[in-house]
């Protein structure tokens, strides 16, 4: 993996989480943040399975980027 080409991905993650607490309160328990990573996660997984003649990147993308959010506002809300 390409270091900063790793950082500008992190970087969008964190950017994607902090919006998402400016706008959600925290996960109140772990089911909770487990429920909405597991819901970001169906999101992704309906991306990737579409016919891969149609199948959008730019959208799995945005996908990944949100289920990598969700697991670092897990970490962060619920493993104190």
């Amino acid at each position: 993996m390409d270091i900063e080409k790793g950082r500008m991905i992190a970087g969008e993650i964190l950017q994607e989480a902090i919006n998402a607490s400016q706008i959600h309160q925290p996960f109140h328990s772990a089911h909770e943040g487990l429920a909405v990573l597991q819901e970001e996660y169906e999101e992704l997984k309906t991306e990737v399975f579409k016919e891969r003649s149609y199948r959008p990147y730019g959208r799995m993308r945005e996908e990944a980027l949100q289920v990598g959010a969700m697991a670092l506002r897990f970490i962060y809300d619920v493993c104190k």
